[in-house]
């Protein structure tokens, strides 16, 4: 039987734990989901109908689906319960024959010259793809066609970055299910169910004579499985607070996996019977042939005490993105979010570079100090801090000069360049976007050694409320705000080109937003930038014009057979190899369009 670490969160205090009393999932469902689920509605599915539902089914709409607007102030203990209270077992998340491939064999020979493995091509996460690994030239482009589409069966959202080594597509969905799929024709090799919604971009590094995919779950669970088969080798919780969420992918050097630990738990503060707030954000190194720790680094030094009635503090300064490599000086560099309780600290929404070996911080930079931000402070007005996270990774980059630069785009909408051998100071700041609890930058920059590109979010929601009760979206996102993508020259900062955003047109679907969250990518001569409008829009790296566009909302027949629509790109971007382009659609956040489909395209279709 499951246990749960006590009320009160007296592990802070003390060396032992004591565990709590079962969480009862009929009491959960009494507290928070009776009134609506037994109120007799047509609406709303009685309780009745839930209880003939699969058990994964309905944690799935808890964890990333339809119900997740509500279940975000419960713990992940009473999401597990109430859905084994309710439903039951099985969904396995098989798919009909049809959809496999007839040789189901996955072959990996090393580092080959078509892939795009993890969050960026390369270890300084700029995003870049070298024209003859991209296999797409400038005058390509245009011709580009939908040449297959995937469907996550059952989801509503679509938020996970493919991985494409040796003709093969590694990709993770809301329902935690892994797929192995054929890079050409998109079916299935292999699938491997995870315990909790895979977002982050699948990393494969060597073992062997086969090789390890290694990836994170949004409720904390750490995989490494065998890419060859899709046989788990080993899982490991890096961090035992309940509201870990790893969504940055991983990066792997010489044996050593560096795991970035991030977390939800500033939305548990809805719940006024929450105490707020406990969790540390960290970086964690795991040995790859067996997940035994080498280090733990955690960006607060000193655990949450009680600071008074329901109050914790200090906390947060999650890791959400990818860190970033580099062997000259020994480190990796990873970016830092708010804190979600008082006191603040002195690494929160900040840059930090960690030594390789023994995870010791050797320097740390904070571009906002005193940030302390958590969900509730949508509703008052006495939080002190702005919000202003760093969601997006490091770009290590190197001038004409030889010199080393950092490149680091925050929420606040403003873009920085960081001297790494002078502790991080700052070489030039340049403001792309207005900034905001939704804005600035906020998935990924990226860059080709000359100019870095920003995209911009600065998203807002309506104020009209959704009158749709079984819609997920209480708000929807306001139509003619958000937006943009701006080209800096490294050396100094200089503004470059600015694309304005595109606003939504008077029949685009509800949801529909310009901004521009979705990370970048980008390859010689062209930037790729996803939008909440769900486009995908390839602009001139010289000059900033739209050289194709296509609109991703829109019904699709899938070649696994499962039903599908595209909706808002956000997230994780584009990645481009082989001739080939694949991105997922259908992330849902901030009242936009949801989806569940995953597309590929070539030149002419081909």
């Amino acid at each position: 039987m499951k246990l749960v670490i006590a009320v009160g969160f007296i592990w802070s205090m003390f060396v032992s734990t004591l565990p709590a009393a079962p969480v009862s999932g009929e009491a959960v469902y009494q507290q928070r989901c009776a009134a609506c689920h037994d109120s007799g509605s047509t609406r709303v599915p009685p309780r009745e109908e839930l209880k003939k539902l699969p058990v994964t089914r309905i944690l799935r709409a808890l964890d990333f689906g339809v119900m997740n607007n509500i279940s975000s102030k419960l713990r992940q203990e009473e999401r597990e319960a109430v859905a084994n209270y309710l439903g039951v077992p099985g969904d396995t998340g098989r798919q009909g024959d049809k959809a496999y491939c007839s040789d189901r064999t996955v072959k990996l020979t090393g580092a080959g010259k078509a892939e795009w493995n993890g969050w960026s091509p390369s270890t300084n996460n700029a995003r870049y793809q070298s024209s003859d690994v991209a296999g797409l030239n400038f005058g390509e482009v245009p011709r580009l066609k939908l040449k297959w589409a995937y469907g996550f069966d059952g989801d509503i959202i679509a938020f996970a970055q493919p991985t494409v080594l040796g003709g093969h597509v590694f990709v993770g969905s809301a329902s935690g299910l892994v797929q192995a799929l054929d890079a050409a024709s998109g079916c299935i090799r292999w699938v491997f169910q995870a315990t909790g919604p895979v977002r982050s971009a699948v990393l494969a590094v060597p073992l062997g004579d086969k090789h390890a995919l290694l990836f994170g779950d949004s409720i904390g669970w750490f995989y490494s499985v065998e890419a060859e088969t899709g046989r788990l080798l080993w899982k490991k919780r890096p961090e035992p607070h309940e509201a870990t969420r790893l969504t940055g992918a991983a990066l792997a050097y010489q044996g050593t996996v560096f795991i970035p630990v991030a977390s939800w738990e500033e939305s548990r503060t809805t719940n006024p019977e929450y105490a707020c707030c406990t969790f540390r954000g960290s970086v964690v190194a795991l040995r790859v042939k067996d997940g035994s720790q080498m280090w733990k680094t955690y960006t607060i030094a000193e655990k949450a005490r009680q600071t008074g009635k329901n109050e914790w503090g200090p906390s947060g300064a999650g890791v959400w993105s990818a860190p970033t490599l580099d062997v000259k000086r020994g480190v990796l560099y990873v970016s830092t979010g708010d804190n979600y309780s008082a006191p603040a600290t002195s690494m929160s929404d900040a840059v930090l570079a960690i030594e390789l070996a023994t995870g010791k911080i050797v320097w740390s930079k904070q571009t906002t100090p005193g940030d302390v931000w958590n969900t509730l402070c949508s509703t008052k007005d006495n939080c002190p801090g702005p919000d202003y996270d760093y969601g997006s990774s490091v770009i290590l980059e190197k001038l004409d000069n030889g010199r080393d630069v950092l490149l680091a785009g925050q929420k606040s909408g403003v873009v920085y360049a960081l001297d790494p051998d002078r502790k991080g100071d700052i070489l030039w700041q340049v403001r792309v976007g207005q900034g905001g609890t939704n804005g600035g930058v906020q998935w990924g920059m990226a860059s080709d050694g000359h100019q870095v590109y920003a995209a911009t979010s600065d998203v807002t929601r309506v104020q009209t409320p959704n009158a749709d009760p079984l819609d997920p979206r209480p708000q929807f996102s306001d139509p003619k705000v958000g937006g943009g993508l701006t080209a800096l020259r490294i050396a100094n900062g200089e503004k470059i080109w600015f694309s304005p955003p595109i606003l939504c047109g008077p029949t685009a679907k509800p949801g529909c937003s310009p901004a521009q969250s979705q990370a970048v990518t980008v390859i010689p001569g062209v930037v790729f930038s996803g939008s909440l409008d769900g486009h995908l829009r390839a602009y001139s790296a010289e000059e900033g014009k739209i050289v194709w566009d296509f609109d991703t909302v829109r019904e699709y027949e899938t070649v696994n057979g499962v039903r599908a629509s595209g909706g808002s790109l956000n997230g994780p971007g584009a990645v481009v190899v082989g001739g080939m382009l694949y991105v997922n659609s259908g992330y849902a956040r901030l009242g936009s369009i949801p989806g569940n489909v995953l597309l590929a395209f070539s030149v002419d279709g081909r």
